[in-house]
Protein backbone atom coordinates (compact mmCIF):
# COMPACT_ATOMS: atom_id res chain seq x y z
CA UNK A 1 0.00 0.00 0.00
CA UNK A 2 1.22 3.67 -1.11
CA UNK A 3 2.07 6.67 1.39
CA UNK A 4 -0.53 8.73 1.88
CA UNK A 5 -1.31 11.21 -0.75
CA UNK A 6 -0.76 15.56 -0.29
CA UNK A 7 -5.14 15.60 -0.05
CA UNK A 8 -4.67 12.55 2.72
CA UNK A 9 -2.46 14.01 4.54
CA UNK A 10 -4.63 17.58 4.46
CA UNK A 11 -7.54 15.88 5.84
CA UNK A 12 -5.84 14.28 8.69
CA UNK A 13 -4.22 17.82 9.58
CA UNK A 14 -7.23 19.17 9.18
CA UNK A 15 -8.93 16.88 11.34
CA UNK A 16 -6.43 16.85 14.39
CA UNK A 17 -7.02 20.46 14.26
CA UNK A 18 -10.52 20.52 14.27
CA UNK A 19 -10.81 18.14 16.71
CA UNK A 20 -8.00 19.77 19.16
CA UNK A 21 -10.14 22.88 18.36
CA UNK A 22 -13.31 21.61 19.50
CA UNK A 23 -12.12 19.49 22.56
CA UNK A 24 -10.11 22.98 24.30
CA UNK A 25 -12.89 25.05 23.44
CA UNK A 26 -15.58 22.93 25.11
CA UNK A 27 -13.18 22.54 28.02
CA UNK A 28 -13.89 25.15 30.44
CA UNK A 29 -18.08 25.51 29.95
CA UNK A 30 -18.20 21.58 29.63
CA UNK A 31 -16.42 21.63 33.37
CA UNK A 32 -19.21 24.84 34.13
CA UNK A 33 -22.01 23.18 33.13
CA UNK A 34 -21.05 19.79 34.68
CA UNK A 35 -20.36 21.53 38.07
CA UNK A 36 -23.92 23.58 37.66
CA UNK A 37 -25.90 19.41 36.45
CA UNK A 38 -23.98 17.87 39.50
CA UNK A 39 -24.33 20.31 42.23
CA UNK A 40 -26.21 22.89 41.63
CA UNK A 41 -30.34 23.79 42.58
CA UNK A 42 -31.65 26.30 40.13
CA UNK A 43 -34.83 26.45 37.96
CA UNK A 44 -34.30 25.27 34.94
CA UNK A 45 -31.85 22.62 35.71
CA UNK A 46 -33.64 19.69 34.17
CA UNK A 47 -34.08 21.87 31.01
CA UNK A 48 -30.63 22.40 30.94
CA UNK A 49 -29.79 18.55 31.26
CA UNK A 50 -31.91 17.74 28.11
CA UNK A 51 -30.50 19.98 25.75
CA UNK A 52 -26.81 19.29 27.11
CA UNK A 53 -27.25 15.85 25.93
CA UNK A 54 -29.53 16.42 22.86
CA UNK A 55 -26.71 15.93 20.11
CA UNK A 56 -26.36 12.38 21.68
CA UNK A 57 -29.79 11.20 20.56
CA UNK A 58 -30.23 13.33 17.83
CA UNK A 59 -29.09 12.27 14.27
CA UNK A 60 -26.00 14.41 13.57
CA UNK A 61 -27.76 15.50 10.05
CA UNK A 62 -30.09 16.94 12.37
CA UNK A 63 -27.38 19.11 14.57
CA UNK A 64 -26.03 20.05 11.34
CA UNK A 65 -29.17 21.41 9.70
CA UNK A 66 -29.80 23.71 12.66
CA UNK A 67 -26.69 24.93 13.04
CA UNK A 68 -26.78 25.76 9.06
CA UNK A 69 -29.95 27.71 9.83
CA UNK A 70 -28.32 29.63 13.26
CA UNK A 71 -24.38 30.15 12.35
CA UNK A 72 -25.06 29.78 8.04
CA UNK A 73 -24.56 33.25 6.76
CA UNK A 74 -28.19 33.66 6.37
CA UNK A 75 -29.22 32.45 9.96
CA UNK A 76 -29.70 35.52 12.69
CA UNK A 77 -26.44 33.88 14.90
CA UNK A 78 -24.11 33.66 11.07
CA UNK A 79 -25.21 36.93 9.82
CA UNK A 80 -25.06 38.91 12.98
CA UNK A 81 -20.91 37.53 13.53
CA UNK A 82 -20.73 37.94 9.89
CA UNK A 83 -21.42 42.01 10.00
CA UNK A 84 -20.03 42.53 13.17
CA UNK A 85 -16.84 41.10 13.62
CA UNK A 86 -16.53 39.07 9.62
CA UNK A 87 -16.54 35.76 11.49
CA UNK A 88 -17.77 33.33 8.71
CA UNK A 89 -18.40 29.30 10.28
CA UNK A 90 -20.65 27.72 8.03
CA UNK A 91 -18.15 26.62 5.00
CA UNK A 92 -15.04 26.97 6.98
CA UNK A 93 -12.91 24.90 8.98
CA UNK A 94 -14.10 26.71 11.81
CA UNK A 95 -17.43 25.46 11.22
CA UNK A 96 -16.52 21.84 11.11
CA UNK A 97 -14.87 22.69 14.83
CA UNK A 98 -17.92 24.00 16.08
CA UNK A 99 -20.42 21.10 14.44
CA UNK A 100 -17.52 18.58 16.40
CA UNK A 101 -17.58 20.21 19.63
CA UNK A 102 -21.47 20.28 19.63
CA UNK A 103 -21.58 16.50 19.13
CA UNK A 104 -18.72 15.72 21.46
CA UNK A 105 -19.96 17.96 24.24
CA UNK A 106 -22.73 15.68 26.13
CA UNK A 107 -19.24 13.13 26.62
CA UNK A 108 -17.11 15.57 27.53
CA UNK A 109 -19.95 17.26 30.71
CA UNK A 110 -20.79 13.41 31.44
CA UNK A 111 -17.36 12.40 32.22
CA UNK A 112 -16.58 15.22 34.48
CA UNK A 113 -19.92 15.03 35.99
CA UNK A 114 -19.35 11.48 37.05
CA UNK A 115 -15.93 12.40 38.32
CA UNK A 116 -17.45 15.34 40.26
CA UNK A 117 -19.93 12.86 41.76
CA UNK A 118 -17.11 10.54 43.16
CA UNK A 119 -15.66 13.59 45.06
CA UNK A 120 -15.47 13.34 49.21
CA UNK A 121 -17.35 17.01 50.31
CA UNK A 122 -16.13 16.12 53.45
CA UNK A 123 -12.33 16.88 51.75
CA UNK A 124 -13.68 20.08 50.51
CA UNK A 125 -15.77 21.24 53.56
CA UNK A 126 -12.51 20.39 55.66
CA UNK A 127 -10.93 23.10 53.43
CA UNK A 128 -13.55 25.51 53.77
CA UNK A 129 -13.79 25.07 57.57
CA UNK A 130 -9.95 26.12 57.33
CA UNK A 131 -10.95 29.45 55.97
CA UNK A 132 -9.95 28.66 52.50
CA UNK A 133 -11.74 30.56 49.74
CA UNK A 134 -14.09 28.55 47.51
CA UNK A 135 -12.15 29.24 44.96
CA UNK A 136 -8.92 28.14 46.60
CA UNK A 137 -10.78 25.00 47.58
CA UNK A 138 -11.66 24.52 43.97
CA UNK A 139 -7.75 24.90 42.87
CA UNK A 140 -6.10 22.59 45.29
CA UNK A 141 -8.90 19.67 46.89
CA UNK A 142 -11.51 19.74 43.89
CA UNK A 143 -9.67 19.99 40.40
CA UNK A 144 -7.08 17.49 41.21
CA UNK A 145 -9.69 15.24 42.39
CA UNK A 146 -11.79 15.47 39.34
CA UNK A 147 -8.67 15.92 36.88
CA UNK A 148 -9.35 12.12 35.65
CA UNK A 149 -12.71 12.34 34.50
CA UNK A 150 -11.53 15.66 33.04
CA UNK A 151 -8.46 13.70 31.17
CA UNK A 152 -11.22 11.11 29.92
CA UNK A 153 -13.96 14.04 28.89
CA UNK A 154 -11.45 15.30 26.63
CA UNK A 155 -10.21 12.23 25.02
CA UNK A 156 -14.11 11.35 24.50
CA UNK A 157 -14.38 14.75 22.91
CA UNK A 158 -11.51 14.54 20.90
CA UNK A 159 -12.56 10.81 19.43
CA UNK A 160 -15.90 12.32 18.88
CA UNK A 161 -14.77 15.00 17.04
CA UNK A 162 -12.18 13.22 14.71
CA UNK A 163 -14.51 10.61 13.79
CA UNK A 164 -17.66 12.90 13.07
CA UNK A 165 -19.51 12.58 10.24
CA UNK A 166 -22.97 13.78 9.70
CA UNK A 167 -23.24 17.21 11.17
CA UNK A 168 -19.95 18.21 9.99
CA UNK A 169 -20.51 17.51 5.94
CA UNK A 170 -24.17 19.05 6.21
CA UNK A 171 -23.08 22.31 8.31
CA UNK A 172 -19.38 22.77 6.19
CA UNK A 173 -19.63 20.25 3.51
CA UNK A 174 -16.89 18.50 2.09
CA UNK A 175 -14.13 21.15 0.49
CA UNK A 176 -10.89 19.59 0.22
CA UNK A 177 -8.14 21.47 1.85
CA UNK A 178 -11.03 23.32 3.74
CA UNK A 179 -13.57 21.27 5.45
CA UNK A 180 -12.42 17.55 4.56
CA UNK A 181 -11.91 15.87 7.68
CA UNK A 182 -10.66 12.09 7.43
CA UNK A 183 -14.53 10.67 7.61
CA UNK A 184 -15.49 13.01 4.90
CA UNK A 185 -12.62 12.02 2.69
CA UNK A 186 -13.06 8.28 3.60
CA UNK A 187 -16.65 9.10 2.03
CA UNK A 188 -15.78 10.86 -1.16
CA UNK A 189 -13.19 7.74 -1.65
CA UNK A 190 -16.38 5.07 -1.47
CA UNK A 191 -18.30 7.54 -3.92
CA UNK A 192 -15.28 6.78 -6.63
CA UNK A 193 -14.21 3.67 -8.54
CA UNK A 194 -10.60 2.68 -7.01
CA UNK A 195 -10.86 4.86 -4.09
CA UNK A 196 -10.28 1.47 -1.49
CA UNK A 197 -6.67 2.02 -1.49
CA UNK A 198 -7.65 5.70 0.11
CA UNK A 199 -10.20 4.37 1.97
CA UNK A 200 -8.07 1.69 3.45
CA UNK A 201 -5.13 4.28 4.02
CA UNK A 202 -7.07 6.77 6.23
CA UNK A 203 -8.63 3.58 8.30
CA UNK A 204 -5.36 2.85 9.42
CA UNK A 205 -4.29 6.34 10.48
CA UNK A 206 -7.72 6.40 12.16
CA UNK A 207 -6.71 3.77 14.12
CA UNK A 208 -3.16 4.78 15.25
CA UNK A 209 -4.39 8.23 16.21
CA UNK A 210 -7.54 6.56 18.36
CA UNK A 211 -4.87 4.27 19.64
CA UNK A 212 -2.63 7.21 20.32
CA UNK A 213 -5.15 9.13 22.14
CA UNK A 214 -6.09 6.44 24.16
CA UNK A 215 -2.45 5.44 25.45
CA UNK A 216 -2.23 9.23 26.18
CA UNK A 217 -5.64 9.28 28.22
CA UNK A 218 -4.42 6.44 30.33
CA UNK A 219 -1.24 7.57 31.08
CA UNK A 220 -1.98 10.76 32.46
CA UNK A 221 -4.30 9.49 33.85
CA UNK A 222 -2.56 7.30 36.12
CA UNK A 223 0.28 9.92 36.96
CA UNK A 224 -3.05 12.31 37.94
CA UNK A 225 -3.85 9.23 40.20
CA UNK A 226 -0.49 8.57 41.44
CA UNK A 227 0.05 12.26 42.64
CA UNK A 228 -3.06 12.90 43.98
CA UNK A 229 -2.44 9.53 46.44
CA UNK A 230 0.72 10.75 47.15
Amino acid sequence: MDGLTLEEWTAVRLSLKVALVAMAASLIPGVAIAFALERGRFWGRQALDVIVHLPLVLPPVVVGWFLLIGFGRRGPIGSFLAEQFGVVLSFRWTGAALACAIMGFPLLVRAIRLSIASVDRKLEDAAGTLGAHPAWVFAVVTLPLILPGIIAGMVLSFAKAMGEFGATITFVSNIPGETQTIPTAIYAYTQVPGGEGGVMRLTIVSIVISIAALWLSEWLARRVRRRVHA
